[in-house]
C-alpha cells in the first residue's frame, strides 16, 4: 500500500511530517465542503492504513424567547443541499424546513408554489400500525398544517415570478407539549431568508389562547385544551398576512384585543431571521420575471376595456351570462391580436384581460361605491333556508344565498364511529366530523373526482370549527356527529354558506345545540399609492361574490352566533393589509350575520323532536365488563354478527354499550338480541323473550335475560285451564313472558298469560277488571257467569249499542277476593256479630241499593242502565233468593265456616255461585298429580287439594272424599282440604 502512495504522490512521501498540511491542520476539501483535517502522528502517516479525516459541520444558530419560551434557529447541519433549510426548536420538539426552486424558465401565467407537511411517527418513538408499518398519503391535519404555512408565504413572491417552489416542512421530534404547526410556518419563512429564492419576508407567525379571561401568548398543548380561544396570527413588520381563529363564542371587542396583541408578539420572531440570513443566508438570485410591456398592456386595455365596462354596469346579468359575456370579448381581441400577428400580446392575453377586468371593477366600486350585481356595499344577497327537506335522513336542510347553494345533511353514529387521529399531538380521535364536497358541476365544470383535496379538506375544517362551539358537551351528548356538505351551485363563500345549512340539519336531527351559528365572507378593495405602497383609499365589501373573491385584495370569513365569534379565516392577494382595516370590518360582518340568522330562525329555531318511522334511535347502556365480553364473543365475532344481521351499529366503552339504528324497528331487533346474550335489570311486569329448556309436571324452566332461568308455573300459561304443561310449551320454543314476582329464595317466576289477551265471556256482559268488593260492599260470592246465565233465562239482552257502558268479562269466570281480604271481611263481620239483631243485617232495600250502586261502578251508565233494567231486576231476585235461603242465619258469610248447615247433600246439584267457603262437600278423585290431587266436586265445577307434608298418597281416581272449601286461587279455582271423619 505504501508503494501505491508513492507512485501517487512521490513528492508528499519525501516531505518531513511538519511540513505537511495536516501537521497545521489546515482546511481541505472534503465531500464538497470545507472541514478541519484532525492532527495524526509521524507514527499514524507511516503506517499503511489510511485514515478519513473528521469532517467538521459548520452550523448558525440563533436564540431568543417568546412567551417565556426558549426558541433556536439553526442552519448548516443537516440538509446542506437545499437551497434553504432551518431547524427550529422549542423546548424537545424540533421541526425541519427546506425550500427548493426549480431552474427551468417555463410559460406560466401563475406561480406553482407547493408545501408539504409532514409528520412521521418517529417523532415521537413510535412505530406505524399500517400494514405495510409505513405512513400512507398525506393526513387531514398535514394538509391543514400545509395551508397554514401556504397562504401567509404565498403574497410576498413577487409579481412575475413563475417559477416553481416547494416548501417541505417535516417534524424531526416531539414532545407533545408544543403543536409543531407554528414552528414550521416559522422554519419556512427562515428557509426562504436563507435561499436565493427572491421573497418578500420574514415573516412571524403566533399562537394566542385565553384561559380564565387572560391571554396566553405560545400556549401548550394542556393549555390550549382548556383555552377557550385559538388564534393563529401571521404578519410582517406592519401588516397583516393571516388569521386563523377557533373560539367559543368570543366577543368582537375581546377578538380584537387578541388580535393587537398578536402583531408585537409576532414581530419578535423576525430579527432573528433577518440575524440568521446575514450569518449564513446566499445572495439573491436573478430570477427572469414574467412581465407585460406597457405598449402591449395599453393594446390590450383599448381594446377590451369599454366592453368590460358596459357587462359589468349590467346588473341584470347571472354568474353565467356575465362569464360568456367576458369570455366573448376576450375572443375578440384575440382575433384582434391575430390579425395583426401580434405573438406576444396573444400569450399574455388571458393575464392582461384579467388585469383589466380588475381595474374596471375596483375603480367602479371605490368611485361609485357599486359592486357587480348592484348591491350596496354593506347588502347581504337574498337567502333561502330550507329545513328537514329529506325526512329519511337524520337531519338534512337547505340554504341558498344568492347564486350559492348547499345541501347539508347529518348522520349520527355510535361513540365508536369517532374518526381516529394519528397527529404527534392532540386528541386521538374526534366525534364530529364536517365533510365538505365541491363538485365539478356546481361551476358547471367537467372534472375528476379524486382523493383528498387541500381546498375541500380546508373549507370543511373551517366550517367545522364554528359548529363545534354550540355541539353539547360530550358528557350529556357522546355520540358521533357527521355533517356532509354538497355545494350545489357556487358563486362566492360556500364554505359559509355550509356553517348555516349545517346549523339548521344540526336543529332537524333533534341535536341539542344551544343556538344557530351562521357565516359570511367580508372583502376589501384598495387603491393603492404606486411610489409608497401604501393604501390611499379603500372599501369593505359584505357578502362577495365569487368574481369579487377573485378580483378583490381580501377573503375574510368570519362565523358566530348572536353571542359571538367562532370561527375566522383571513386570505389576503397583497403582501399584507394593515391591522386597523382587519379590526374595521368586523363590524359590519356582525351585522350581516344577524340578518342571516333571523332568516335561519325564523325556518327552525330550536333542535326538533324527532318522531317519525325513519327518526334515528340512540341508546346507552351500563353494563358489567364481564356481560360486555359475552356480547362481543370471540375477536368481536358476535357483535359483528348482530351489526350485519340489523344493520345497526353497536360501540362498546369501558362498562357502556351504546346502539344507534336506523328507526325503532331495527331498534327493538338489537334490543332483543342483546337482552337475550347478556340481557338486563329484571323487572316486575317486564316482558322477556325466553327458550324453553325443561318441562315439569307442574311448568317450565325458561332460560332468558342472558343466561337466568324463571318458572313459568302452570297456572300461568292461559286463561283457560291446562292439564298438561307439555301441551302448551315444548322444550326448545322460544316465548315473550312477563316477570311476575320473585319468591322468598329469589326464584323468578314467569307469565305466559300476563302477555296474552284476555279471552271475552260467553255474553256480552264484561267489566274492565275483577274488582275485589271492600267491606261496605254486598258480600255476595255469586258467580258472574251464573249471573248471566240467570239473565238468559229471563230474556234479558243488552243490546250492541250500549258500548263503554257496557261490562266487560273478567277473568276467571269466577269473581273472588284475596286471602287478605277475606281476612279483613271476617274481622269486619265479627264486629257485626257483637251488635244487636238489627245491626247484624242489612235491610233488602239497602242491599238492592248497594247492588245497583256496585254495578254503576262497574261500568253501567244511566243510559244502559235504563237499557239494562231487565237485568238488574234479574239480579236483585238472584239476591233475594239468596236471602229467603238465609233468613234464619247470620248475614256474615264468613261467620257461617265450619258449620253443618253449609254441608252440601249429595240431592242438591253444585253450582259456582252455592259453593262457599268452609261448605263441606263430597268430591270425587279426577287426577292424580305429583303436588295434589284434581277432585271433582259436581256440576262441571273442579278443584284442587294439595298434599300435605308426610301425608300417605294412595289414592286412586273415582275415590270419594269428604272436603271443605278453604279458598279460592286467584283464578277462582277452589282450593280444598280433606274434613277428618269424627
Amino acid at each position: 500500500m505504501a508503494s501505491v502512495r508513492n507512485k501517487i504522490n512521490p513528492l508528499l512521501c519525501n516531505l518531513p511530517y511538519v511540513l505537511t498540511w495536516r501537521r497545521f491542520g489546515f482546511r481541505t476539501i472534503c465531500s464538497g465542503r470545507l472541514g478541519f483535517a484532525p492532527s495524526t502522528s509521524p507514527s499514524m502517516a507511516d503506517t499503511d492504513t489510511p485514515v478519513a479525516g473528521t469532517k467538521v459541520l459548520e452550523t448558525f444558530a440563533e436564540e431568543f424567547e417568546i412567551g417565556s419560551r426558549k426558541i433556536t434557529l439553526e442552519t448548516g447541519k443537516i440538509a446542506r443541499f437545499a437551497n434553504g433549510s432551518v431547524i427550529l426548536a422549542m423546548e424537545e420538539t424540533k421541526v425541519l424546513s427546506t425550500v427548493a426552486s426549480s431552474k427551468g424558465d417555463a410559460i406560466r401565467d401563475f406561480l406553482p408554489l407547493t408545501v408539504d407537511y409532514q409528520e412521521k411517527q418517529f417523532a415521537q418513538s413510535v412505530i406505524p400500525t399500517t400494514y405495510m408499518r409505513r405512513e400512507g398519503a398525506p393526513k387531514e391535519r398535514e394538509l391543514l398544517c400545509g395551508r397554514l404555512i401556504d397562504r401567509p408565504i404565498r403574497p410576498l413572491f413577487p409579481p412575475g415570478f413563475y417559477h416553481e417552489v416547494q416548501v417541505m416542512a417535516s417534524v424531526l421530534s416531539s414532545d407533545g407539549k408544543q403543536d409543531p404547526d407554528i414552528l414550521a410556518a416559522n422554519a419556512s419563512s427562515a428557509a426562504l431568508m436563507l435561499s436565493d429564492i427572491p421573497w418578500g419576508g420574514p415573516i412571524g407567525v403566533i399562537r394566542i389562547g385565553r384561559i380564565s379571561g387572560q391571554f396566553v401568548v405560545n400556549p401548550s398543548m394542556e393549555e390550549l385544551s382548556i383555552s377557550d380561544l385559538n388564534l393563529v396570527y401571521a404578519c410582517t413588520r406592519d401588516k397583516t398576512l393571516m388569521i386563523d381563529v377557533q373560539a367559543r363564542e368570543i366577543s368582537e371587542k375581546d377578538l380584537e384585543a387578541a388580535l393587537r396583541l398578536a402583531h408585537p408578539e409576532a414581530v419578535k420572531y423576525l430579527d432573528p431571521q433577518i440575524r440568521l440570513a446575514v450569518k449564513a443566508g446566499k445572495q439573491k438570485k436573478e430570477y427572469k420575471l414574467s412581465m407585460v410591456s406597457e405598449k402591449t398592456f395599453e393594446k390590450i386595455q383599448n381594446l377590451a376595456k369599454e366592453p368590460i365596462e358596459a357587462v359589468f354596469t349590467d346588473p341584470t346579468y347571472g354568474k353565467f351570462e356575465r362569464g360568456e359575456a367576458l369570455e366573448k370579448i376576450t375572443q375578440d381581441v384575440k382575433r384582434a391580436l391575430e390579425e395583426e400577428g401580434d405573438e406576444e400580446g396573444l400569450k399574455i392575453l388571458p393575464k392582461t384581460v384579467d388585469t383589466v377586468r380588475k381595474q374596471v371593477v375596483r375603480r367602479r366600486i371605490i368611485s361609485e361605491g357599486l359592486r357587480v350585481d348592484g348591491r350596496c356595499l354593506d347588502e347581504v344577497r337574498p337567502l333561502y333556508c330550507e329545513a328537514g327537506n329529506l325526512p329519511v335522513l337524520h337531519g338534512s336542510a337547505i340554504f341558498s344565498r344568492g347564486d350559492t347553494q348547499v345541501l347539508c345533511t347529518v348522520t349520527l353514529g355510535a361513540p365508536g364511529d369517532a374518526q381516529r387521529l394519528d397527529s404527534l399531538v392532540g386528541p386521538s380521535s374526534k366525534r364530529f366530523m364536517l365533510h365538505y364536497s365541491f363538485p365539478p358541476f356546481c361551476t358547471n365544470e367537467v372534472g375528476k373526482r379524486t382523493g383528498l383535496n387541500r381546498r375541500e379538506v380546508g373549507h370543511g375544517t373551517l366550517a367545522e370549527k364554528a359548529l363545534l362551539a354550540v355541539l353539547p358537551p360530550e358528557d350529556d351528548f357522546p355520540y358521533a356527529v357527521r355533517i356532509n356538505s354538497e355545494v350545489m351551485a357556487s358563486d362566492g363563500s360556500t364554505s359559509m354558506a355550509t356553517v348555516c345549512g349545517g346549523s339548521m340539519a344540526l336543529m332537524d336531527s333533534g341535536i341539542p345545540v344551544r343556538e344557530h351559528v351562521a357565516g359570511l365572507s367580508m372583502g376589501l378593495v384598495s387603491e393603492v399609492d404606486p411610489s409608497t405602497g401604501e393604501i390611499k383609499d379603500y372599501r369593505l365589501l359584505t357578502d362577495i361574490l365569487g368574481l369579487e373573491d377573485h378580483l378583490g385584495d381580501m377573503d375574510f370569513k368570519i362565523a358566530g352566533t348572536r353571542n359571538g365569534v367562532t370561527a375566522i379565516q383571513l386570505d389576503i392577494k397583497p403582501a399584507g393589509i394593515p391591522l386597523d382595516i382587519v379590526c374595521e370590518s368586523l363590524d359590519p360582518a356582525l351585522k350581516g350575520r344577524l340578518q342571516i340568522l333571523e332568516h335561519m330562525e325564523r325556518e327552525i329555531n330550536a333542535p326538533r323532536i324527532q318522531d317519525n318511522i325513519y327518526s334515528p334511535r340512540l341508546v346507552t347502556s351500563k353494563y358489567s365488563n364481564d356481560a360486555l365480553r359475552r356480547l362481543i364473543g370471540p375477536v368481536g365475532a358476535l357483535k359483528r354478527k348482530i351489526e350485519d344481521e340489523t344493520g345497526a351499529r353497536i360501540s362498546v366503552s369501558d362498562g357502556t354499550l351504546t346502539i344507534i339504528a336506523k328507526n325503532q324497528s331495527v331498534m327493538e331487533k338489537v334490543q332483543e338480541k342483546v337482552d337475550f346474550i347478556i340481557g338486563r335489570e329484571i323487572e316486575i311486569g317486564g316482558v322477556y323473550k325466553g327458550i324453553v329448556v325443561s318441562v315439569k309436571e307442574y311448568g317450565a324452566f325458561v332460560e332468558f335475560n342472558g343466561g337466568q332461568q324463571g318458572l313459568l308455573h302452570i297456572s300461568e300459561l292461559s286463561h283457560d285451564p291446562v292439564s298438561r304443561v307439555s301441551d302448551v310449551v315444548s322444550v326448545g320454543q322460544q316465548l315473550s313472558l312477563m316477570c311476575i314476582g320473585q319468591d322468598v329464595r329469589g326464584n323468578i317466576n314467569l307469565s305466559l298469560k300476563a302477555t296474552l289477551p284476555r279471552p271475552k265471556s260467553k255474553t256480552d256482559i264484561s267489566v274492565d277488571e275483577p274488582v275485589a268488593p271492600t267491606s261496605q260492599e254486598v258480600n255476595v260470592w255469586a258467580a258472574i257467569e251464573d249471573v248471566s246465565n240467570e239473565l238468559e233465562n229471563q230474556g234479558a239482552t243488552v243490546g250492541p249499542e250500549t258500548n263503554d257502558s257496557t261490562l266487560k268479562s273478567a277473568t276467571p269466570a269466577v269473581l273472588i277476593r284475596s286471602a287478605a281480604e277475606c281476612d279483613e271481611e271476617e274481622k269486619s263481620d265479627a264486629l257485626n256479630l257483637k251488635g244487636d239483631n238489627g245491626s247484624q243485617s242489612a235491610s233488602k232495600s239497602e242491599k238492592k241499593t248497594r247492588i245497583l250502586s256496585s254495578l254503576s261502578e262497574s261500568g253501567f251508565s244511566s243510559r244502559s242502565a235504563k237499557k239494562s233494567k231487565r237485568s238488574k231486576d234479574a239480579i236483585l231476585d238472584l239476591i233475594s233468593d239468596d236471602e229467603s235461603e238465609q233468613k234464619h242465619t247470620p248475614v256474615g258469610l264468613h261467620s257461617q265456616i265450619g258449620s253443618d248447615k253449609d254441608d252440601a247433600t249429595p240431592e242438591t246439584p253444585m253450582s259456582a255461585n252455592k259453593l262457599k267457603l268452609g261448605m263441606r262437600v263430597t268430591a270425587k278423585v279426577h287426577q292424580i298429580r305429583a303436588l295434589g290431587l284434581v277432585l271433582d266436586l259436581g256440576g262441571g265445577i273442579r278443584g284442587m287439594y294439595r298434599f300435605e307434608p308426610g301425608m300417605k298418597r294412595d289414592f286412586e281416581v273415582g275415590d270419594e272424599l269428604r272436603v271443605k272449601c278453604s279458598s279460592f286461587s286467584t283464578k277462582g279455582i277452589p282450593v280444598l282440604s280433606l274434613v277428618k271423619e269424627e
